[in-house]
């Protein structure tokens, strides 16, 4: 009789009634391969669901429970207004395996770090933030260089050369505004040289006569002292994997030129730093990802607890993080808008449009853009509809409201970023305003 282990892909597949993420239940049946024991397979996946971050029940009679999230949350029942459920805590803080202190960063961040193929993660209040802790935990008291076409000023007065003389570090700039090569950043390099830092450009391009070096190049640098220089690369708008494994086609064209966690990791940088409100799909958050010596090391500032988010924000990114780890892409909205067919976008323009019978209702063709500070001039071929005179105010009376584009006298809506559902609520609303 055969000895042989199971497969890992098999192992995992048994596990399936744990209903976690089948990236997880591979991550359980290897360790347990490993260690020789196939049997353990279970356990390591129940622990791994006891880990995440869920409601639970305080008996305690600490009414602000450090370990649970302090405060209590009112819980929903059938009333989408008012706390109509349960009370609930949170395991924010408290391991349920051991019946200890556990880690806040337990939960989304170990999930965020699997799905961008780092070794750990660590999550701030905002992507400035991020930035701003990894720079000062790696980087104070030493230099950083940057090139000069990447500092840059993005929305709300951030601007990069601030953040790094808040950091404590001293900025050396390299290169010109339009391009910067791999022997500009390797002539600055001294051993006083901690950090090379890339920025993602945001919400502007600089085209034509440009150039600039790839993280892949920059990992080839030369040591100039006994711990440097790292690489971090600011990627901005949390594009987790340019393969996008979570869309059921190819990658879309609008993303071909934006950087990617996971291959920014693979190309050579220690560390990558991102948005979590942007082309991650999740709330406004920052994430650390990179090497997990580097991480906790960020971790240990005394700054990352000024930082550190609250519990809804980590449960709505964790809730993000399996989505992704799932491949649901129902369960990532920005990412369903954006690859919604411009086909059934004219359909449901032109089922509206009939509907309507309003000589001043016309369909057309729009261009979407991913906004936010990401992907910076690119389009999303997109449909709505046309609707004579200015409209505008009158939709943003309406209930829910609704928020439309003025443009050369008309009003556009744009259906591109209106869930279908919705579309009964667009109708009724554009029959109002135009007397129908």
């Amino acid at each position: 009789m055969s000895n042989r282990p199971p497969s890992v892909d098999a192992l995992a597949r048994s596990l399936a009634d744990l209903d976690l993420p089948h990236a997880l239940l591979v991550d359980a049946a290897r360790t347990a391969i490993a260690a020789g024991d196939p049997a353990s397979a279970r356990g390591e996946a129940e622990a791994l669901a006891a880990a995440l971050l869920r409601p639970v029940i305080n008996a305690t009679g600490v009414l602000l429970h450090t370990n649970l999230g302090r405060a209590p949350r009112a819980t929903h029942g059938t009333d989408d207004t008012h706390g109509t459920g349960p009370v609930r805590y949170s395991n924010l803080e408290f391991d349920l395996a051991t019946g200890r202190r556990g880690s806040r960063q337990r939960h989304a961040a170990s999930l965020l770090a699997r799905a961008a193929g780092a070794e750990a993660a660590l999550i701030v209040n905002n992507g400035a933030a991020a930035i701003l802790l990894a720079v000062t935990a790696l980087a104070a008291g030493r230099e950083v260089i940057v090139s000069r076409g990447e500092l840059v000023e993005i929305g709300g007065g951030f601007r990069v050369p601030d953040v790094l003389a808040a950091s404590g570090a001293r900025m050396i700039e390299v290169g010109t505004t339009n391009r910067t090569a791999v022997a500009d950043y390797s002539a600055a390099l001294t051993a006083e040289t901690a950090l090379v830092l890339k920025v993602h450009q945001s919400n502007y391009r600089i085209v034509g006569f440009t150039a600039s070096a790839t993280v892949a190049e920059l990992s080839r640098l030369p040591p100039a002292g006994p711990d440097g220089p790292l690489i971090v690369a600011d990627i901005g708008s949390g594009l987790l994997d340019a393969t996008t494994p979570w869309l059921p086609g190819p990658p879309p064209a609008w993303i071909r030129d934006e950087p990617a966690a996971r291959q920014t990791l693979s190309a050579g940088a220690a560390l990558v730093t991102f948005s979590g409100d942007k082309l991650l799909g999740g709330p406004q958050a920052g994430i650390i990802a990179g090497r997990r010596d580097l991480v906790e090391r960020c971790a240990r500032h005394p700054l990352a607890r000024a930082l550190r988010p609250g519990g809804l924000v980590l449960d709505a990114l964790q809730t993000t993080a399996l989505a992704y780890l799932r491949r649901d892409l129902t369960a990532l909205p920005f990412w369903s808008l954006a690859t919604i067919p411009v086909s059934e976008l004219r359909r449901r323009a032109q089922t509206l449009a009939t509907n309507l019978a309003r000589t001043e209702v016309t369909v057309a063709d729009c261009a979407s853009v991913p906004g936010g500070g990401s992907v910076p001039g690119m389009e999303i071929p997109s449909a709505g509809l046309v609707v004579a005179g200015d409209h505008t105010a009158a939709l943003r009376a309406w209930w829910p409201p609704i928020v439309a584009r003025a443009h050369d006298g008309a009003t556009i809506c744009d259906l591109r970023t209106v869930d279908a559902a919705d579309d009964p609520v667009l109708g009724s609303a554009l029959g109002a305003v135009t007397g129908t």
